[in-house]
């Protein structure tokens, strides 16, 4: 397992350019295409804390997903938000970059930078 973790999204072009950054800079990240639903409640839980985020501060708002499934979010607790991001994964911001026992949201690319 590589050191450096991706939560990527081929279809999208700033996930796509943080892959491409962290390639250009010799490594060769472990890529997890978290649309397939992979990624667990413990996974996005842990993930958070090495963001140091709250669940809310992750979700993509506009996208109809969000619409569909969260709308109560403000109503919901984290484990209730955690669980829907797992159960509907399109709603996760994109890419997430996990190195060092570090997270950033690869919003621009070169946030990564900081934790390579």
């Amino acid at each position: 397992m590589s050191e450096v973790v991706i939560y990527h999204n081929p279809r999208c072009s700033k996930s796509r350019q943080t892959l491409a950054l962290i390639r250009d800079k010799g490594i060769e990240p472990d890529v997890i295409l978290y649309l397939e639903g992979i990624l667990t409640p413990e996974d996005i839980a842990h993930t958070l804390d090495l963001l140091g985020m709250q669940p809310i501060d992750i979700i993509r708002k506009n996208e109809a997903e969000f619409k569909t499934y969260f709308g109560d979010a403000d109503k919901l607790s984290d484990t209730e938000l955690i669980t829907a991001m797992a159960r509907h994964p399109k709603v996760i911001e994109r890419p997430i970059v996990i190195a060092r026992k570090r997270a950033v949201i690869g919003r621009p690319p070169e946030n990564v930078l900081d934790i390579l």
